[in-house]
């Protein structure tokens, strides 16, 4: 290695390392990005992420547009795809997201939690229901979300005691920031067996969600309904939810099909 790349190592850091800032550069606001936006997200000079975008967009990773302009390969939506979190746990519970959505016209979403963030594995939107922020693959914070609710209720203490410590992003003038308060409703979603954040995340919704649990009765995931706030009760939404999650939760315990 010549010196001045063993300068620029010392300077970016190592190879891999400068590969994942370069595609956490990107963003759902940010899905294209040119050369220049690239160097200035990532905090790399413009010539080394020049000179990776090449082996980026060679393996898959990256794709270059008509533009000009960079954005995620399919490559690597591919290898992320077999997050078994993510597309197992997806697999097993698809026909029954199906079902709810199906009965009730409502957006059906599920989601895991990673460290002190909600992501969310699936979404499917009902016809004609209210907007939601949401997306596949979108973190989230786990205080504000019914989902999130549920999944911190039942995180291990630290990981309550470090999201309850803040900062809370306020989202609307519902959003709940109180740690006591917080307390008070990851009590209840355990006491119940379902969460509700009303309005929230937008003012326009109310979100019911209820836990996801594996063979060893540990919580892995959640699964919610999103309505528009004041067309029913949470009371109402709480019951279906709660069956869905409850035979998501069977399906995770039944050994998986062969593949053909």
């Amino acid at each position: 290695m010549d010196d001045s790349l063993v300068r620029e190592t010392r300077r970016s850091g190592p190879v891999l390392g400068r590969a994942l800032r370069i595609l956490g550069a990107f963003s759902a606001n940010c899905p294209e990005l040119t050369l220049s936006e690239l160097s200035r997200r990532s905090g790399l000079p413009v010539s080394t992420v020049h000179r990776m975008l090449g082996e980026l967009i060679a393996w898959g990773a990256l794709e270059r547009g008509d533009k000009g302009c960079y954005r995620v390969g399919l490559r690597l939506w591919e290898v992320a795809s077999l997050a078994p979190r993510g597309q197992g746990l997806r697999e097993r519970a698809l026909p029954f997201l199906e079902d709810l959505s199906q009965i009730t016209r409502e957006n059906v979403q599920l989601a895991v939690r990673e460290g002190v963030e909600v992501v969310f594995v699936e979404r499917i939107a009902g016809s004609g229901a209210v907007p939601v922020l949401t997306r596949v693959g979108a973190r989230f914070a786990l205080t504000a979300t019914g989902v999130g609710l549920v999944l911190l209720a039942h995180a291990p203490d630290e990981v309550q005691e470090q999201a309850l410590a803040g900062p809370f992003e306020r989202f609307t003038p519902s959003t709940v920031t109180d740690p006591r308060e917080l307390r008070r409703m990851l009590a209840d979603a355990r006491a119940h067996g379902y969460a509700v954040s009303d309005r929230q995340v937008t003012m326009d919704a109310l979100s019911v969600a209820a836990p996801v649990h594996d063979s060893g009765g540990a919580v892995v995931a959640a699964v919610s309904l999103v309505v528009r706030h004041g067309s029913t009760s949470a009371h109402a939404l709480a019951r279906l939810v709660c069956m869905s999650a409850r035979a998501i939760s069977r399906a995770m315990t039944t050994p998986p099909a062969p593949r053909l």
